[in-house]
């Protein structure tokens, strides 16, 4: 399948055609899920290292993918290195530093955070992609700010988060917003599988040095858990949901798919409380109202 040309803003507001319900829950439920899965690899392994070792993985794989159903054609120079800055964005730094700042911050806390791209893609989206900014938008914009600072002083002041931990998640969720607009700007042609890969595989060499220099193979421990949420971020997340949110940013604006992780709040807070019974309060619960509120104002269509 090739990546063809996004949608216009006019055609994009109308939703993402030829995109089920489907491929759209199941990113939802992959991308939600990472949260809680990175928590449990971070336990046995420094981030950085496990993160180069994930993208080799799934690159590989990726690519190897491509070739078997014939998706490994020539790309032009242009096409490749597009693909590497966006791999050393969407994976490499945005991973890279939400993972190093989810060693002291809850995988909930991090969902939460992660979540309010849509704010800031709606912000930009403007001047670097000709979208309009409406009073609906802008009224969005304030209500979802409004609901992550409820989220952020509750977690924050009541000392459950840490703020070094909290400033590494925000570099990491400015590093996924500017990648999904270069995305869009940039428009790299390849086959998705393809296009995954080679991102997957630039983010390895990227993160290699940093992880080399910063951590220790030491540090490591092959246990089970290590294993099983390794194998799931390779397979579900890295392969599954990385290949789902490139196929969906493809047939729709950067707004309208970004409007997707407005259900990573209650998602992100739902795996944290299930899988690692993180608490969660009735003011984490409160925060998200004007979030999901915010961000479904900043993306419908005008009447």
């Amino acid at each position: 399948m090739k990546v063809t040309p996004a949608a216009s803003p006019s055609s994009a507001a109308n939703g993402a055609p030829g995109i089920t319900l489907v491929p759209i829950a199941a990113f939802c439920f992959l991308w939600s899920s990472a949260f809680s899965a990175a928590k449990i690899a971070v336990r046995d392994c420094p981030p950085l290292t496990l993160l180069a070792v994930r993208f080799l993985i799934a690159g590989a794989l990726m690519l190897g993918i491509a070739a078997a159903s014939r998706q490994g054609q020539p790309l032009r120079a242009r096409d490749l290195g597009s693909l590497i800055l966006l791999g050393v964005l969407n994976n490499a730094l945005y991973l890279g530093l939400s993972w190093t700042g989810m060693m002291t911050v809850s995988s909930a806390f991090t969902a939460v955070l992660i979540s309010t791209n849509p704010l800031l893609i709606g912000v930009l989206a403007g001047p670097v992609l000709g979208e309009r900014l409406t009073w609906r938008k802008l009224l969005g914009l304030c209500l979802g700010l409004a609901g992550v600072a409820l989220v952020l002083r509750s977690r924050l002041v009541g000392m459950q988060e840490d703020l070094h931990g909290t400033l590494l998640v925000t570099g990491g969720l400015i590093a996924l917003v500017a990648g999904t607009l270069l995305f869009k700007r940039l428009k790299p042609r390849a086959g998705l599988w393809t296009s995954t890969g080679i991102q997957s595989l630039a983010a390895a060499v990227a993160l290699l040095p940093f992880a080399l220099t910063y951590e220790s193979l030491g540090d490591a421990r092959l246990t089970a858990s290590l294993v099983w949420s390794m194998a799931y971020m390779i397979v579900a997340v890295s392969m599954g949901g990385y290949y789902l949110w490139f196929m969906i940013l493809t047939r729709a604006s950067a707004t309208s798919a970004s409007a997707l992780h407005f259900l990573m709040p209650p998602l992100g807070l739902l795996f944290g409380w299930l899988v690692l019974r993180e608490p969660v309060s009735w003011l984490d619960l409160l925060g998200i109202v004007p979030i999901a509120f915010g961000i479904w104002l900043t993306t419908r269509k005008a009447p």
